[in-house]
């Protein structure tokens, strides 16, 4: 029998948008296929529609797009346990409003990584950062 990749690719993906808790229409799943096609990085994206960015959830790396979207399956479902949530203060560059975001990370610099992600670091000016406290 024959699977439908693309069946199970929709399957995978709406998996980890009910473990994170947003919809699918708040997720963008970026895949790169390394230069040989031996390795596909998947870089998952979230949006926020309140103030209009996308920011890095997290990125894992597989043998192809399946392997790669099972690895951000068992990601997602233990998350939680694996990193601590920071609170980000920052602004736009060009608009004075103070914006707050939430990143799940291992440490400050992997939030900020998660911030900055696929923008021009100047693009945005950082206020604070806070681990929140352990609930």
């Amino acid at each position: 029998m024959t699977r439908d990749k693309n069946l199970e690719t929709a399957k995978l993906q709406k998996e980890i948008s009910n473990h994170i808790g947003v919809g699918t229409d708040s997720l963008v799943f970026n895949f790169e296929e390394s230069d040989n096609g031996q390795k596909t990085k998947l870089f998952l994206i979230t949006i926020n529609p309140r103030h209009d960015q996308s920011f890095l959830f997290h990125a894992t790396e597989g043998s192809d797009r399946m392997d790669a979207l099972r690895l951000m399956l068992d990601y997602v479902k233990t998350y939680k346990d694996r990193t601590s949530s920071y609170t980000v203060q920052w602004s736009a560059r060009g608009n004075n409003s103070l914006q707050t975001s939430y990143f799940r990370a291992k440490n400050v610099l992997e939030a900020l990584d998660k911030l900055f992600y696929d923008r021009d670091p100047n693009s945005i000016t950082v206020f604070s950062v806070i681990l929140n406290p352990i609930s």
